[in-house]
């Protein structure tokens, strides 16, 4: 066994149980924290595949801003009084045989599909997450949608801000 095959078995693994957990715990704060951890599996399957910018921007993104985000309307919301199932229980049986589809699907695709086995763009393919790629192709080719982005995100701070401004007066 070679050490990609068994980085990508541990990061499968761990993305994948993390998954099951986030959606089985019934505290959703311990769902939020499997959350993270399926995040983190992911990060690593990026860098297995050779996407450092995908994978970096995943943990601080995701895993950071997201999360807090996720946390603070977990807190806002005291989800312990929402009792979705109990109050519905045909919406447990409809998510159920959703989920037996999805994952007769993804049985399929893993045991029956048969890839491509013609590898002629393996090289133009590990050079096109890295970070250095990235930034070329964001500072010659797509400048100008880069700093149109840019102003826009300026002008909604300065718009936020302005309203803000105005509810403290």
């Amino acid at each position: 066994m070679s050490l990609e095959l068994i980085l990508f078995i541990v990061f499968g693994g761990i993305a994948a149980v993390s998954a099951v957990l986030t959606i089985t715990r019934s505290n959703p704060i311990i769902s939020a924290l499997f959350l993270i951890l399926n995040f983190a599996g992911l990060a690593g399957l990026y860098l297995l595949l050779n996407a450092q910018f995908i994978a970096v921007v995943q943990v601080i993104v995701y895993a950071g801003a997201i999360m807090v985000l996720f946390l603070f309307v977990i807190m806002l919301l005291k989800p312990e009084k929402e009792k979705l199932f109990s109050t519905h229980p045909q919406l447990k049986i409809f998510a159920l045989i959703i989920a037996a589809l999805v994952f007769v699907q993804i049985a399929y695709m893993i045991f029956l599909s048969h890839p491509d086995t013609a590898n002629a763009n393996v090289a133009a393919s590990v050079k096109a997450g890295t970070v250095e790629q990235i930034g070329r192709e964001l500072y010659t080719n797509y400048v100008l949608p880069f700093e149109a982005a840019g102003y826009l995100l300026l002008a909604a701070t300065i718009g936020a801000l302005v309203l803000a401004k105005k509810k403290f007066e």
